[in-house]
């Protein structure tokens, strides 16, 4: 099969043993659409929650890891970036799926243009407590010490900060969760006005138009999957959003 110049990005689809369907969606998503491209770019929150690399050989990863694999191994380039939900994705996930893990952000020269990407939730520095939290947790040495401890522990150890999450969303305001425009105007000047950003995290689907400094950006937000999944196409001739058919 001959694949054809365009390239797709998706986030936010957040598999877990309780979406089997979400789970399976993607598997189609993967075979029938992916397949079909030049790459696939998973903008993070890939999975509910990952514990750590030695998670992969339990429940649904397994399945999933396979088709990534395949669809790598099938000559379409396959990148992942970390979302809030899955930084503790490792080098062993990378070698399981032959995936290219990237920064966040991270810029790329797609299709004679530049594009900036990212996860997104670097964006929401609104919300000072998640920064704070996401500051604790990226540090090396936390890692490396949560990652030392045995599965099980970490896993309920996530499982009560996923159940605080849910409680403390109830409490703040939509506005606090969203991307701060100030962020979004710092890092476009940062990686001098690239036409095209792209991230996922705020599940709020939308493009938006940012004129800023003589300069014209596209912001487009991928959506989340627990409704019905979606992506977005981009190609020489710009990004179209797509929903699963």
């Amino acid at each position: 099969m001959q694949n054809k110049a365009y390239s797709l990005f998706i986030s936010d689809l957040h598999l877990c043993d309780s979406r089997p369907n979400i789970t399976q969606a993607f598997i189609s998503f993967l075979k029938e659409t992916a397949v079909k491209a030049e790459a696939l770019y998973i903008l993070g929150d890939l999975f509910e929650y990952w514990a750590g690399d030695d998670a992969i050989k339990v429940g649904h990863q397994q399945a999933v890891i396979s088709e990534l694999k395949t669809l790598n191994s099938g000559g379409v380039a396959l990148f992942f970036m970390h979302g809030n939900r899955d930084f503790l994705l490792g080098d062993s996930f990378a070698q399981a799926t032959l995936c290219t893990i990237l920064s966040d952000p991270s810029l790329l020269h797609l299709y004679g243009r530049p594009v900036l990407i990212s996860h997104g939730d670097k964006l929401c520095t609104d919300d000072i407590d998640y920064q704070q939290f996401r500051t604790q947790v990226r540090n090396t040495a936390w890692k490396s010490q949560f990652l030392s401890q045995p599965l099980d522990t970490r896993i309920s150890y996530i499982e009560k900060i996923r159940l605080k999450s849910e409680q403390e969303k109830m409490l703040k305001s939509m506005r606090i969760m969203d991307v701060n425009q100030q962020a979004v105007e710092s890092i476009l000047r940062e990686y001098a006005y690239p036409p095209i950003l792209i991230h996922g995290h705020t599940h709020r689907p939308n493009k938006h138009m940012i004129s800023l400094d003589n300069h014209i950006c596209e912001r487009w937000v991928l959506g989340d999957w627990y409704d019905h999944g979606g992506y977005l196409k981009l190609d020489e001739s710009g990004c179209q959003p797509q929903n699963l058919s």
